[in-house]
């Protein structure tokens, strides 16, 4: 074997252990039952487990609110079945912060759909997902995973890779949150939650 050889399988190694690396298992992150793992808010009434779902729904008064992990994050992934339910959906998971964030359902500035972009306040949508219009389904249950590596955020939408942004104002670790926008008559269901943090 020569030295070329060599190199090209080294390198073909060192590839495959880090694709490995950056593909954590994902622990469940929701046990179907209660809110354990998960910050509730202060008198809750927004966020509750119905046969077996995680349940965000809007109160009287639309004020909104935040499921946060009790867990604290740096490098992760985290995957989840989304259902939209009635009124207009605007939802979305925060990365390590309120103020970065992957949307899920109508952007309130835009209204329009945005799922799938980041929303940093201050700049918008920097991206938008791709091919969304025909990868979401509006009436059944669609899967979303985020990829967050240092400030590089990828996200994949029912199996297909619809985004990368790098963000400049990322933080280095910090819990991960469900957003149930206020202002908003809406109800949003999830399940299947799995989170793996990356070594």
């Amino acid at each position: 074997m020569n030295l070329k050889s060599s190199i090209a399988i080294l390198f073909l190694v060192w590839s495959l252990q880090n694709v490995t690396a950056q593909e954590p298992k994902l622990k469940k992150a929701f046990n179907g039952k209660n809110l354990k793992g998960w910050v509730a808010p202060e008198n809750n009434t927004w966020w509750s487990v119905q046969d077996g779902l995680l349940v965000a729904k809007s109160g009287p008064e639309q004020k909104g609110s935040i499921l946060w992990t009790k867990k604290v994050y740096g490098d992760f992934v985290i995957a989840a079945d989304f259902l939209f339910g009635e009124g207009t959906i605007d939802s979305g998971i925060f990365i390590r912060t309120e103020k970065q964030q992957i949307q899920i359902g109508i952007s309130g500035s835009l209204k329009r759909d945005m799922t799938g972009s980041p929303y940093i306040p201050g700049k918008g949508y920097p991206v938008e997902a791709k091919d969304v219009a025909k990868l979401l389904k509006l009436k059944d249950w669609n899967t979303m995973k985020v990829k967050a590596v240092g400030n590089i955020y990828t996200v994949w939408l029912n199996g297909q890779e619809v985004m990368q942004y790098e963000s400049e104002d990322a933080l280095k670790e910090g819990p991960i949150g469900l957003q149930l926008h206020p202002g908003k008559d809406m109800t949003i269901s999830f399940r299947n939650i799995g989170i793996g943090a990356i070594k």
